[in-house]
């Protein structure tokens, strides 16, 4: 027989054996049959898979074995057979039991099966597992829980959504705390509420956006308000949002306050600044200050019996000296604040160092009569160092016990090893003066802060000295320490300590050539250049000078000195272009040695890659000029 005359199934020819075959095969929907009291009468293939049970197991039992515990006390098996029987048909989803029992989240429809009399002669139920798509709301849930709780419980930024008007719909505790409103005190309130009244009478809330609903996202900063009207500078990022279909759905906004930062971005400006203006000032202060130090060293040269001209004389060198430690405190402030402090490591002896620390201060204290007790014989450390920068430590440290030790007072200074570390060298400036006050200790080392009692404020100085001294001794390794009880007569001790080194080999020091010394002084501040040849010229040395660069050259050439002291900023030719003119045009030149108001280290580098020998700042130190000078003529012997 052909396919064609295979008799085919029609619903006429369906029997009660084909439906009873189809409904048992289904293994993907548990269908049970069961009487009006609930009990199973007969279930397919689907229901024992599902469920666990044998037929055995089962049938005849009521269909409340299928559920938990907790739905069966609350009645919940009966509750669904009567709304089945009243109302013809239950769905519902929960939790159901299987034979092992594990659960599974049940999708049920119960039908009521009316009889010829219209009585019930029972009910079917249908049950399809969910547990898979219950797992993945579940999932989803939590993930929008958790999103919901991060988003809500961010304290520092301001996270919540503008409806497409600019409206407030949602609101997190970081919107609470950077704008002052509750939640319900700004849901449903326009968003330019947060602007100044100036800023949102110009239209820029709808403008932000209008420019977020064209760029995909918007960013700026600006003054924003709070509640309390107080003002903050904000970081804003709009987002426009979409749903599924491209509808939008309106704004999402994080606000960000940073008033903070600004005001650190604002400080490190003005302190860029504050550098950048002391770099200046010192320069420009500097230039004054070199013909008067070279007028004094003359005058200090001359012999004369008058008294008046020797106090006088005293007087100037002593406010120079104060006012060169003034300038050079500002200027290595900004040097040490910006991070541009260059320090050279070298071999230094610490017992040079104490000794020429002291030295210097030596005149200020003779002339309040104070007795210095000076301890270096027993002791040789070296450290590796900028010898000009701890000598400055150390000069800091003497100037600020004499400065606080009345007249007559003592002042001892000790070098030697930390008894509780040989690995340390130990530097003690120690005075019997007022002392410090025990709440200023902490803090005496701060920029620009002295002590609050009467004698600090009388004495003068800028609260510079003690914070360049830790700061020093920082950079080369080391600490510095305080010590003080407070009260007056029993002073205070500064205590340095700085990581010893190997003792190098000492070098032989060079002698001074013979014949004649032929220096050229270039600088366009014609009475420094005087006086420093005039100085030059009483120590010994044959000098001639020039006031700009094309001079300069001129006399390089014809009189080739030995020696040229050169200042940088020159009129029509910088000192720099200078050095690199006479590299160029002339076989052996002469030693450049760079006189200038500028002592950065860039511009030490930037005078040597010009080729000069040395950098000095104005006003020169004489007795390092004239070693450096003897360094050069040794060289040419």
């Amino acid at each position: 027989m052909k396919d064609s005359e295979q008799p085919r199934l029609s619903v006429a020819s369906l029997t009660d054996a084909d439906y009873r075959q189809m409904v048992g095969g289904l293994i993907d929907h548990a269908i049970i049959l069961l009487d009006p009291d609930g009990n199973i009468v007969s279930w397919n293939a689907g229901a024992r898979q599902l469920s666990g049970y044998d037929d055995a197991d089962v049938l005849g039992r009521h269909f409340s074995v299928l559920y938990p515990q907790e739905t069966l006390s609350r009645g919940l098996p009966d509750e669904e057979l009567a709304q089945a029987g009243k109302q013809g048909r239950f769905v519902d989803e929960g939790w159901r039991l299987r034979k092992d029992g594990t659960r599974f989240w049940a999708n049920i429809v119960i039908t009521r099966l009316p009889g010829a009399n219209g009585a019930t002669r029972g009910y079917s139920k249908i049950i399809r597992d969910h547990s898979d798509r219950r797992k993945h709301e579940d999932a989803l849930r939590a993930s929008e829980e958790r999103f919901r709780l991060l988003v809500e419980g961010v304290k520092d930024y301001a996270i919540f959504m503008l409806d497409p008007g600019g409206h407030v719909i949602s609101w997190n505790l970081g919107a609470e705390k950077n704008k002052g409103y509750k939640a319900h005190e700004i849901i449903g309130q326009h968003f330019s509420k947060f602007y100044p009244p100036d800023v949102a009478a110009r239209g820029w809330p709808a403008e932000e956006l209008a420019n977020a609903l064209r760029e995909g996202r918007f960013e700026d900063e600006g003054w924003r308000v709070r509640k309390d009207g107080t003002r903050f500078w904000a970081s804003v990022v709009i987002t426009a949002i979409y749903d599924a279909a491209g509808q939008h759905k309106g704004f999402a906004k994080v606000t960000r306050d940073l008033t903070e930062r600004r005001r650190i971005i604002t400080l490190e400006d003005e302190g860029r600044r504050m550098t950048t203006f002391l770099a200046m000032l010192g320069h420009e202060l500097r230039n004054p200050l070199a013909p008067i130090s070279n007028a004094l060293e003359l005058l200090k040269r001359e012999e004369t019996g008058s008294l008046v001209l020797n106090r006088t004389r005293g007087i100037i060198d002593r406010q120079l000296r104060q006012m060169t430690r003034l300038i050079d405190d500002l200027l290595d402030v900004g040097r040490i604040t910006s991070g541009r402090i260059h320090l050279e490591a070298k071999p230094v002896r610490l017992r040079e160092v104490v000794v020429e620390g002291v030295e210097a201060m030596r005149p200020g204290m003779a002339q309040k009569s104070q007795l210095l007790e000076l301890q270096v014989d027993g002791a040789d450390p070296w450290v590796t160092g900028d010898r000009a920068r701890l000598i400055q430590v150390i000069g800091n440290l003497v100037h600020n016990a004499s400065k606080f030790t009345p007249d007559g007072g003592r002042i001892a200074i000790r070098l030697g090893a930390n008894a509780a570390d040989a690995a340390e060298a130990e530097i003690s400036v120690k005075d019997n003066g007022p002392g410090i006050p025990r709440k200023d200790l902490e803090r005496i080392f701060e920029l620009f802060v002295q002590g609050e009692n009467e004698l600090a404020r009388t004495r003068g100085g800028l609260g510079l000295g003690l914070s360049l001294v830790q700061q020093l001794t920082q950079l080369h390794g080391g600490y510095v320490s305080v010590f003080s009880t407070g009260r007056t007569g029993e002073g205070s001790e500064f205590v340095v300590r700085l990581p010893v080194a190997p003792t190098p080999d000492m070098p032989v020091p060079p002698e001074r050539g013979e014949g004649e010394k032929l220096v050229l002084v270039v600088d366009d501040n014609r009475d420094a250049a005087e006086t420093l040849a005039l100085l030059l010229e009483v120590l010994g040395y044959s000098c001639s000078v020039e006031h700009d660069g094309f001079a300069a050259i001129e006399a390089v050439k014809a009189k080739r000195p030995d020696v040229v002291l050169l200042d940088i900023g020159l009129p029509g030719m910088t000192g720099h272009e200078v050095a690199k003119r006479l590299r160029a045009d002339l076989i052996d030149p002469p030693a450049l040695i760079a006189i200038t108001g500028y002592g950065q280290p860039s511009d030490r580098d930037t005078s040597f890659e010009a080729g000069f020998f040395a950098h000095l700042t104005k006003p020169v130190d004489i007795d390092r000029l004239g070693s450096m000078l003897d360094q050069i003529y040794a060289a040419r012997t």
